[in-house]
């Protein structure tokens, strides 16, 4: 399995546009003191989920698993992610940058088609 170089970095651009949309979500849910708490918690609470539990010896992550787990697992976790950050922007009526974002995230996994089979047939 090949990890190709610009794909990992919109990846990571997508994973870092997850995390802001998140956070600018959070924001907006609250007027007092707790928009602070879900502006800054649920980025950092995905960021946590995303970096602490991976599949071992993924080389799109350099291999390295703080907390093994299940090749599934790992792909429901970014479906989470990912679709959580799609629903935040259509939530915010962002209605087509939601669609973009949609559609960017599939991209990315067709163009990770080896990747995407490696988990599942593990």
């Amino acid at each position: 399995m090949s990890s190709n170089p610009i794909n990992l970095v919109v990846r990571f651009l997508l994973e870092i546009s997850s995390l802001v949309v998140i956070g600018i979500w959070g924001w907006k849910q609250c007027e007092n003191w707790e928009r602070y708490v879900l502006a800054i918690g649920l980025p950092v609470f995905a960021a946590a989920l995303w970096g602490t539990f991976a599949v071992a010896n993924d080389p799109s992550r350099s291999g390295n698993a703080p907390i093994p787990v299940p090749e599934i697992v790992r792909l429901g976790i970014e479906f989470l992610v990912f679709g959580f950050a799609a629903w935040t922007l259509y939530n915010m009526k962002s209605n087509r940058l939601s669609l973009v974002f949609v559609v960017l995230v599939l991209v990315h996994y067709v163009i990770s088609y080896d990747r995407i089979f490696w988990l599942l047939k593990k």
